[in-house]
């Protein structure tokens, strides 16, 4: 597939991160009225009746899948699906600020699983910026998120930052895929290979199915609706085609701009407070990414 141009790649990016910082206000408004799984699977299926269509229309004709496609799309689905779920999960036990801090250190947890798996940066490169990142991590998970289901910040946190592990690991394995098929292809087949593993645990996570769907306010359909439009339809797919154009590691610094907006949306949406450990450990998470970009740099471009 022929690439995007960097100007393009780096547009989607900023589009994806924006939109991403107001998913995890939808997602934390949605867990009011849905279960985690009930919020995944309607994200997923009203996404997919978006970009199904649109797949079709534009280049369904025209592409093929492969045995070996199809396993490596399963397994991308399955990132897809850690992602999803475990943020989801996460944002029951911490604010949704509190998670778009976490967040910020995606770039950091990207460019240590690209050390580590394909190798494309040696280790003791990114290991002093990860762990300054992972220090403002530990501090922000030590705050008491606001989340009305419990107040256990270091197992929301820890589940975000699964959810981050997932993210990374999808970024990286869908650039690779991503040589032979468009952004549009990986986007629609892996979220719907992962709907597919989350109907069984929908008989285990249930609350809307409980209530009727005459107890969901307003605000809980429209954030629905935010997740699907925005985040998944518009946001995975501006992601994949920026990673597609400029690679994971690159693409993770647009990350930053996640936490901006994210708590932004958190304290005028929600109400959430911001307090100087949110600060701090932002402070800490950014420091530790800009030495991750800083240390991988070619040498001739640090002058």
């Amino acid at each position: 597939m022929e690439k995007p141009s960097a100007s393009a790649a780096y547009a989607a990016l900023t589009i994806s991160a924006l939109v991403w910082g107001g998913s995890i206000v939808g997602q934390k408004l949605a867990l009011g009225a849905f279960s985690a799984v009930e919020t995944s699977l309607i994200r997923g299926i009203g996404a997919l009746a978006i970009l199904i269509p649109l797949w079709w229309w534009t280049e369904g004709n025209r592409t093929t899948l492969t045995a070996r496609d199809l396993k490596v799309l399963s397994l991308l689905g399955l990132f897809v699906l850690g992602n999803h779920l475990l943020t989801l999960f996460g944002l029951r036990y911490i604010g949704a600020s509190t998670a778009g801090v976490l967040i910020g250190a995606s770039p950091a947890i990207t460019a240590l699983l690209s050390s580590l798996l394909v190798r494309d940066i040696p280790f003791n490169q990114v290991a002093g910026g990860c762990a300054v990142s992972f220090a403002g991590v530990a501090l922000v998970s030590g705050v008491g998120g606001d989340a009305p289901i419990g107040d256990h910040p270091w197992l929301g946190g820890t589940l975000v930052l699964l959810g981050l592990v997932s993210w990374a690991l999808y970024s990286i394995g869908g650039r690779q895929v991503m040589n032979r098929l468009s952004p549009l292809t990986v986007n629609w087949t892996t979220l719907l290979l992962s709907l597919l593993l989350q109907i069984p645990l929908l008989s285990t996570d249930q609350k809307m199915l409980v209530t009727g769907t005459s107890a969901v306010p307003v605000s809980g359909w429209l954030a629905v609706g935010y997740l699907i439009v925005f985040a998944t339809a518009l946001g995975q797919q501006a992601w994949l085609y920026g990673v597609q154009g400029v690679g994971p590691s690159r693409a993770g610094v647009f990350v930053n701009l996640i936490p901006v907006s994210a708590l932004l949306l958190s304290a005028v949406i929600l109400g959430e407070a911001i307090g100087a450990r949110e600060i701090a450990g932002i402070v800490l998470i950014l420091m530790g990414v800009w030495l991750v970009g800083r240390q991988t740099e070619p040498s001739k471009r640090r002058g």
